[in-house]
């Protein structure tokens, strides 16, 4: 990792953060595509924040090609920059950011690979570090929701998505990407009280659907509801919801309208911008946000990079949050 940037000296004594590769040294086509083009994680002494790429996609019920959206997400992460001007934080030297490389996962057993997520994130995590996770299909939140659990208990669960997730069988199976939040619920892992879909659009199979969903503990934010109302007013309904708990974020990218966000496995009409998205995301500056995951991101759909580069900002904003929740 040529010629790092490295952010302000404290005045602990300790050594600054080790930030991305100078583009005005590297060009940003060239070099390594970890992440923002940070350092990775075995070229640094430690790291508090991780990102981390989950290469799976054996949960998904109708177009493949998740497995493939950790390098497509690296790969549209070149253009980053280290200032973060909306929420005024540099996220690359307020702690220690790298990039953690790509889980090894079973792509032919789907309850081996679920085991394999917690381990490896679990390991990761250790006793302090929080985990930034791009996926892979949305299956691996359930994984990731035990690990968050272990720390803080039931977290309050912010799911940005076309669908609800929440259903109980697909084909007979009880794990897919369609049903890791009503296992997590079911487990335990969720605050009841403090979490919230966002973005919830398109058919469904019976009213039912969103009658469990809320038991299971989601209120809902419709996209239909972006129209109507204020971006002020959505982040205030989101904020309220979710109070003061340990907040994780899961980001489906197909809450995206495929204007924005064509590569991807289960693609709903009437979505949000990938404007709208961002704006909500800053709009949880100060909450205490523990971890978050972009899934679904499949390249064989994209076009001209749209969707990872969606998906990157995306990443990008949540981990600006997520430093600057703990400056």
């Amino acid at each position: 990792m040529t010629g790092p940037v490295t952010g302000p000296v404290t005045g602990s004594g300790t050594p600054p953060p080790v930030g991305p590769v100078d583009a005005t040294r590297i060009p940003r086509y060239a070099g390594d595509a970890t992440f923002a083009r940070l350092p990775r994680f075995d070229d640094v002494p430690d790291a508090e924040v991780l990102v981390w790429g989950v290469p799976f996609d054996t949960g998904v019920s109708y177009r493949p090609g998740a497995r493939f959206g950790p390098g497509h997400v690296r790969q549209s992460s070149r253009l980053l920059r280290p200032y973060h001007p909306a929420l005024d934080v540099e996220p690359f030297a307020v702690s220690q950011v790298a990039d953690a490389g790509d889980a090894g996962i079973n792509p032919f057993d789907l309850s081996a690979a679920i085991t394999a997520v917690e381990d490896a994130a679990r390991d990761l995590s250790g006793t302090r570090r929080r985990l930034i996770t791009i996926g892979g299909d949305h299956t691996i939140a359930l994984p990731l929701l035990r690990v968050q659990h272990e720390r803080h208990g039931p977290i309050a669960v912010l799911h940005f998505d076309a669908h609800l997730d929440t259903w109980d069988t697909y084909f007979g199976a009880p794990y897919t990407h369609g049903t890791p939040f009503r296992r997590a619920s079911e487990e335990g892992l969720i605050d009841l009280s403090h979490s919230t879909h966002v973005g919830i659009r398109g058919p469904l199979y019976s009213r039912l659907d969103l009658d469990e969903s809320e038991k299971l503990g989601f209120t809902a934010v419709h996209a239909r509801d972006l129209v109507r109302q204020p971006i002020d007013t959505v982040i205030d309904r989101v904020r309220g919801r979710l109070g003061d708990r340990p907040v994780y974020v899961s980001v489906d990218i197909d809450v995206l309208d495929p204007a924005h966000a064509p590569g991807t496995g289960t693609p709903e009409a009437g979505g949000l911008s990938s404007r709208e998205l961002l704006e909500i995301l800053r709009g949880l500056d100060g909450l205490n946000l523990v971890g978050a995951d972009v899934v679904e991101v499949a390249p064989a759909y994209d076009h001209a990079e749209i969707t990872g580069i969606a998906a990157a900002h995306i990443t990008y904003d949540l981990l600006a949050l997520l430093q600057g929740s703990h400056r």
